[in-house]
């Protein structure tokens, strides 16, 4: 029997009416579209202005300082967050062959997200802000987004305990872990006190708030960025390539070496700051061994194409997922180094850091998305394959090359910066103003823009096809499969491990 390691058959003949709950994935997977382009158009739009000053047309709310943590929340929390709802409510109902617990919390994730996200759109451009990286939403809506997140826990893990599988797909285990991990870090990193409806104070102050926010603002990546996008990898990369996980013992030792690195690699943010310098000697160690772990998840998912290379000739749904993949393994090699206080020492506060930044964000998690929601739209609505799967190979080039000439511009632009800043005469004056740093970046900038640009056309390609995808079509809720089937596809997991 032809059974995934992913633990499924999507063709599996029904024995009864029940059927997995599809509706709110399909609510979450349109809107990751949605939230993609409107968080990559602000995203063009900061890229504009760093060229010409003028289109923020002197309006406050449109000034480069209130867009800019628009376009983090937006990309992160609203295109990514939505991603990561929609294909763990998908993967975890269907590795564990039931409908999701609880339908009514299930729809309020969906509904309490949007709000959460709307919120954000509102009150960051009115300058309503805590000021901290990937935290700045105020106190109302810290108490929506855990209000929101309990529920995500408590309808994803009710899942798993109902499940008709005695198996747990490993993508289970780091999407859980996942869920788990940024309740721990929203929760501490956003104690405050109002002092009104609006406006709320840190309860740390000094070098220890400093501390809490990077080992919040790290593990957010780590997490968020990181752990639940692998288990869209571990889940959708052996679906797609219609071969088993590489090694089912490898993706384990991925899982728990991972989850344990990560939390200490914060410290890295904080190179030559007030933090005392054993924090920051602690942070740079535990990020060069989080070398390891990230390049074995890297190779166990490429490796599983093995026997299966030639279909990315054809296949463009897996060229987003490896190149994801590769991105992946890039990023977090450079991130390691970028770790290193020599090396750290050119390159902090330099766009060299947001071409890393960028080459995680558009490389690993726009692109493993995308492929992702690829493969899963179509079967939302009864079908097997997208409206256009020529669109889809344009979509791929488009965006793999807007994501080089962004990552190139700011690599080139970051490392000269960071030259030029630490130049210095033979008498220890400064070599170059720092306005003359700027002037040299300008030509970069504009190479950046290009490439944004490019992403964002090919999220707008992406619409269309779903778009196209979705016409006269009704939404279908897969009815979910026999017993027998279920206990079949069990037992090709756990084989996968041998």
């Amino acid at each position: 029997m032809d059974v995934t390691a992913a633990g499924l058959r999507d063709t599996a003949t029904p024995s009864r009416v029940d059927t997995f709950n599809y509706g709110v994935v399909r609510q979450f997977a349109i809107m990751t579209v949605v939230w993609g382009i409107v968080g990559m158009a602000v995203g063009v739009l900061l890229a504009a202005q760093l060229i010409w000053p003028a289109l923020n047309f002197d309006t406050p709310w449109l000034s480069f300082g209130r867009l800019r943590p628009l376009h983090t929340n937006a990309v992160i929390f609203a295109f990514g967050g939505s991603a990561l709802f929609a294909t763990s409510y998908y993967v975890v109902q269907r590795t564990c062959q039931t409908r999701l617990f609880a339908g009514p919390l299930a729809a309020f994730t969906f509904w309490g997200w949007q709000v959460v996200i709307v919120a954000a759109a509102i009150t960051l451009p009115l300058g309503i802000t805590t000021s901290k990286e990937y935290a700045e939403l105020e106190w109302p809506i810290d108490l929506l987004i855990t209000a929101v997140w309990v529920a995500y826990a408590i309808v994803f893990f009710g899942t798993i305990v109902k499940r008709k599988t005695r198996h747990i797909y490993v993508a289970n285990w780091f999407f859980g872990a996942y869920i788990l991990t940024i309740a721990i870090l929203h929760i501490v990193n956003n104690i405050e006190l109002p002092a009104s409806l609006w406006k709320s104070y840190s309860a740390y102050a000094g070098v220890q708030d400093a501390m809490v926010q990077w080992w919040y603002g790290h593990n957010a990546v780590g997490f968020f960025l990181t752990t639940s996008f692998l288990g869209m990898m571990y889940y959708f990369i052996p679906k797609q390539a219609e071969r088993p996980i590489y090694s089912y013992r490898l993706s384990i030792v991925h899982f728990w070496a991972l989850n344990f690195t990560y939390m200490w690699a914060g410290p890295h943010h904080l190179q030559y700051t007030a933090l005392p310098d054993w924090a920051q000697s602690l942070g740079m160690v535990f990020s060069l061994i989080l070398l390891a772990p990230s390049w074995g998840g890297m190779i166990n998912g490429i490796m599983t194409l093995s026997g299966a290379w030639h279909k990315l000739r054809t296949d463009p749904i897996l060229k987003f997922l490896v190149v994801a993949l590769s991105f992946y393994g890039m990023a977090t090699f450079e991130g390691s180094m970028m770790s290193i206080k020599t090396v750290n020492a050119l390159s902090h506060y330099t766009d060299w850091t947001i071409g890393h930044v960028h080459s995680g964000a558009l490389g690993w998690v726009a692109m493993i998305s995308i492929g992702s929601l690829y493969y899963l739209l179509p079967r939302l609505f009864g079908l097997r394959e997208m409206y256009s799967t020529r669109l889809i190979e344009w979509h791929f080039w488009i965006a793999t090359i807007g994501v080089v000439l962004y990552i190139a511009s700011m690599w080139i632009a970051g490392v000269m910066e960071g030259l030029m800043w630490r130049a210095t005469q033979p008498d220890g004056t400064l070599t170059y103003a720092f306005a003359e740093a700027v002037k040299a970046k300008y030509p970069f900038y504009l190479i950046r823009l290009l490439g944004g640009i490019c992403f964002l056309a090919g999220m707008l390609l992406m619409a269309y096809n779903v778009v196209r995808t979705m016409a006269g079509r009704g939404a279908v809720d897969a009815p979910i499969p026999v017993a027998a089937n279920a206990a079949v596809a069990t037992a090709s997991v756990a084989a996968a491990a041998h």
